[in-house]
């Protein structure tokens, strides 16, 4: 999508539709209100009204609720409001007024990627009468305000359409973005930027660096498996940052198999992986500088003759084993290995995230990812980097007491304790046993990643994590 700001008047726009926002108990611009109509406009937050001045020939009144509650997330939501009613009438260009606020770069940033977020769309694999055009989307989406904004404007642009990306690859099907898919896309990341450089272990190369974890996962499937590394030099004087994000193309459970109900949706358990290489592609593409590696360890997850079996014992990467008695539990096997392989490339921070437990959609629902943490200032840098893309995430404990849930019986550590408590907390502490000293933080996105029927991600694939990432990047690098 084109995206410029420019200052005009409301008279002079040339637009299929100008949105206006609204507060409550205020009024419309004065070039608006002699509108017919126009008293029917209200400023409770969601309320709609479209009016028909002269020029331009259509306005949408968006309402934004109380002028003192305005903040970026609602400007998200009014502007995917306002990019389903410009839908309705086939506009291809959209314009807003930018209201006033006392954070006018919050807002403008909210407005730019509510709209990029509310007109996607996945239609792949419908079938189109050739001879019947592809329904009008908007092109162009101008905002009117000062100038100085252009940089907010672009930036998230490009965080916008990173998100978009991650959302294309969670709907894929698992037949299509296969591993092997994930890998030819970190190549294109590559390929696109000169300080970008991709590097991809088969099979082969992973059973040989003895990362026993993704092996174990990867042995029940014909699916070739990938460990997926990008490396982006930005140069800075920061701490170089690991992204390790769980590929998962499709999880059966293995012999620990799934029900059926709802298992389509497993194609959607490389979320984490989307949203690192995403994320990588728009830290590349703004130009942030410091230096970043990403890994990504990626396989299906299925019940074969070859598949690991529950209580064999495995050993990763960093030379801990682990018996296995749950082979749906694979995320953090694989993970573990591409954690100590991140730190010894040379990551001196590291964030993973993952579709990981089941149990932390019951904790915190789709409002909340997990965050669990080693470190308390990196912590703190991504819960503040989630308040401002409106990823939400909330911390929760480590403790002493939560590693005994990890221990083994004749490994030094299990994947799966028998005991149904703390799942997500223990399963993050598992993770910990692999970064060492390094201040790590874990992203529990399993009930964040898809259904969370917000107005701008709607309730498939939301693409979450991918602007967190980036603007993380980008305060590491400030």
């Amino acid at each position: 999508m084109k995206v410029e700001v420019r200052q005009i008047e409301i008279p002079e726009v040339d637009t299929d539709l100008l949105a206006v926002g609204l507060y409550e108990d205020e009024e419309l611009p004065a070039e608006l209100v002699e509108t017919e109509g126009a008293d029917d406009a209200k400023g409770g937050f969601k309320k709609l009204t479209l009016l028909r001045p002269e020029q331009p020939g259509r306005v949408l009144v968006v309402g934004l609720g109380k002028r003192e509650e305005m903040e970026a997330e609602r400007a998200r939501v009014a502007a995917a409001l306002a990019t389903k009613e410009a839908a309705k009438f086939e506009a291809v260009s959209l314009s807003w007024l930018l209201p006033e606020s006392s954070d006018d770069t919050a807002i403008a940033e909210g407005l730019v990627t509510g709209s990029i977020l509310g007109t996607y769309s996945f239609d792949r694999f419908r079938g189109r009468d050739p001879d019947d055009p592809a329904p009008p989307e908007i092109e162009a989406l101008t905002l009117r305000a000062d100038g100085s904004l252009a940089a907010t404007v672009e930036m998230a642009r490009v965080c916008a359409e990173a998100q978009n990306r991650v959302r294309d690859l969670q709907r894929l099907p698992s037949n299509v973005a296969t591993p092997t898919y994930l890998a030819e896309r970190a190549g294109e990341i590559a390929a696109a930027h000169d300080n970008v450089s991709a590097e991809v272990l088969g099979r082969e190369q992973i059973v040989e660096k003895r990362m026993g974890g993704l092996v174990a996962v990867s042995q029940g499937t014909a699916e070739e498996p990938k460990l997926i590394v990008l490396r982006y030099a930005g140069g800075g004087s920061g701490p170089t940052l690991g992204l390790v994000g769980k590929g998962v193309t499709f999880d059966t459970g293995g012999i620990s198999l799934k029900s059926s109900s709802g298992m389509q949706e497993m194609k959607m358990d490389m979320s984490g992986a989307a949203a690192v290489l995403e994320a990588m592609a728009a830290i590349a593409e703004l130009g942030l500088p410091l230096d970043a590696i990403a890994v990504v360890p990626s396989t299906e997850n299925m019940p074969s003759g070859t598949a690991i079996k529950p209580g064999d014992i495995v050993t990763q990467y960093n030379g801990k084993t682990v018996e296995v008695n749950n082979t749906d539990a694979e995320g953090r096997l694989i993970l573990a290995d591409a954690l100590a392989y991140a730190v010894e490339l040379g990551a001196e921070r590291v964030v993973d995230i993952a579709t990981l437990t089941g149990a932390v959609v019951m904790a915190l629902g789709s409002t909340y990812a997990a965050l669990i943490s080693n470190d308390d200032e990196l912590a703190g840098e991504v819960e503040r980097a989630g308040r401002e893309t409106g990823e939400l995430v909330w911390r929760l404990p480590l403790h002493a007491e939560y590693k005994e849930l990890t221990k083994g019986t004749v490994a030094d550590l299990t994947n799966a304790s028998g005991k149904r408590k703390a799942s997500t907390i223990y399963a993050a502490s598992f993770l910990e046993e692999f970064v060492g000293d390094t201040p790590w933080a874990h992203l529990d996105i399993a009930g964040t990643a898809w259904d969370v029927g917000r107005e701008y991600t709607g309730s498939e694939g939301s693409g979450f994590g991918a602007r967190l990432l980036i603007e993380l990047a980008r305060e590491l690098s400030a």
